[in-house]
């Protein structure tokens, strides 16, 4: 599914794809990469890609490793952009969500700082191009910029971010250092149980609001999402499988929002966090507790 969706974004003119190591399909992306770059469709360099270094690799000597079997898997020589995936360290070893005998999660309390500097030789042997990090909240943030001999700063801080979690207060600090914020699920939502999230939360493409301002538009409530995070000067990532929606919500360009529209969008705001990893809610570092 991962090859085929890559595939037809590639095709529809897509040239930003974002992936992880946890999703666990890197080897499908990066094979239907090297079939459009053989096919002439593209050049590696025109596209942008992100990986994510996974929870169970923060010690600074597990970084490099796992960094180059993503390269290996997706046959690529270097990434566009590499991300600590999230703040909240895991035990290293063969599971990529440990747990103990009791069911209990097993956590590593890997300074933060340390890998980070993994990532700033990472970008200095040239294996990546920025470095970046993501769910880290503000103070988490800050414990990078203010590191002693800090070498690069977070390109970038990607957190979940759409109409129902508009992260302004995140988005001004963000700004204010130079560090672009990026939305993930920018349409609110896929309810995945399997990560805990809550189906009987509502959904932000059915927001009434968001439906007036589409048919106002004559676009669709997705389209209309997107615009709003682009507007505000976020990169938004929105996902699909299927060609048709993955043609559509590349048709984000082409159209303005008003500035009466953009405040109407703005007032939907209800902090509502669809992925808020409460399974780790007592790791000394999960990020979500603070304001922002």
């Amino acid at each position: 599914m991962a090859e085929e969706a890559t595939r037809a974004a590639i095709e529809a003119g897509y040239r930003h794809i974002d992936c992880a190591y946890l999703y666990g399909n890197e080897v499908e992306v990066g094979r239907a990469i090297k079939e459009k770059i053989a096919d002439g469709t593209i050049r590696r360099e025109d596209l942008f890609y992100t990986g994510k270094l996974w929870s169970t690799f923060h010690p600074p000597d597990l970084v490099r490793p796992a960094l180059e079997k993503s390269l290996q898997d997706l046959q690529m020589d270097y990434l566009d952009l590499f991300l600590i995936h999230t703040p909240l360290g895991l035990q290293p070893g063969e599971d990529l969500v440990p747990v103990d005998e009791n069911g209990k999660y097993l956590y590593d309390n890997t300074d933060l700082r340390d890998t980070w500097e993994a990532l700033e030789r990472c970008k200095d042997a040239g294996l990546v191009k920025s470095i970046g990090v993501s769910n880290f909240n503000r103070r988490q943030l800050e414990w990078i910029l203010n590191k002693p001999g800090l070498k690069y700063k977070p390109v970038c801080d990607q957190v979940e971010c759409h109409l129902y979690l508009n992260q302004s207060k995140l988005l001004e600090f963000c700004k204010s250092h130079d560090i672009v914020l990026v939305a993930y699920s920018a349409l609110g939502s896929s309810r995945d149980e399997a990560w805990g999230i809550d189906k009987d939360l509502p959904a932000v493409l059915e927001d009434p609001v968001l439906k007036s301002v589409a048919d106002t538009q004559g676009r669709t409530p997705a389209q209309v999402a997107l615009r709003y995070l682009l507007q505000r000067g976020i990169v938004a990532l929105a996902k699909s499988f299927t060609p048709a929606r993955i043609q559509q919500n590349l048709q984000v360009l082409d159209f303005q929002l008003s500035k009466e529209d953009m405040g109407r969008l703005e007032g939907r705001n209800r902090n509502v966090r669809y992925d808020s990893m409460l399974m780790w809610k007592d790791h000394p570092q999960y990020p979500f507790n603070d304001e922002y």
